[in-house]
C-alpha cells in the first residue's frame, strides 16, 4: 500500500464548489469498478484556515496507473491546481503504526 498526502492554500474559487467537486471526485472512484476498493481517499482541512490535506492510499502499482489515466483524474487534478493558485505539494508517506478504526 502506497500513501500521500496533499498539501496546498485554498486560494480562488468558492469553498461550497471546490467541497462538491471533491464529492464528485470520490464518488468517481467509488463508482469505478476498477478501483473501488483500491483507491483511498480522504480530504481534510484545517478549521481555523484555508489550508486542505488530501490523502490518498492505492492498493498497488497498477491502481495508481488506472487512475492517472481516468479523465475525471486528470481534470480533478487540474482544478486542484486551480484553487490552489499552482502552490501544491504532493508527498509520498508512510505508515508507520495505526490504531483499528
Amino acid at each position: 500500500m502506497k500513501h500521500f498526502m496533499i498539501k496546498y492554500r485554498f486560494r480562488n474559487g468558492t469553498t461550497e464548489a471546490w467541497h462538491q467537486e471533491i464529492g464528485r471526485f470520490i464518488k468517481a472512484i467509488n463508482d469505478d469498478p476498477e478501483l473501488k476498493g483500491r483507491i483511498g481517499y480522504r480530504c481534510m482541512k484545517n478549521r481555523d484556515d484555508d489550508n486542505y490535506f488530501h490523502i490518498a492510499s492505492v492498493s498497488d502499482d497498477a491502481a495508481q496507473k488506472t487512475l492517472q489515466s481516468r479523465d475525471f483524474f486528470k481534470h480533478y487534478t487540474e482544478m486542484t491546481r486551480k484553487v490552489a493558485g499552482g502552490e501544491v505539494t504532493v508527498t509520498p508517506i508512510e505508515v508507520i503504526d495505526q490504531t483499528e478504526l
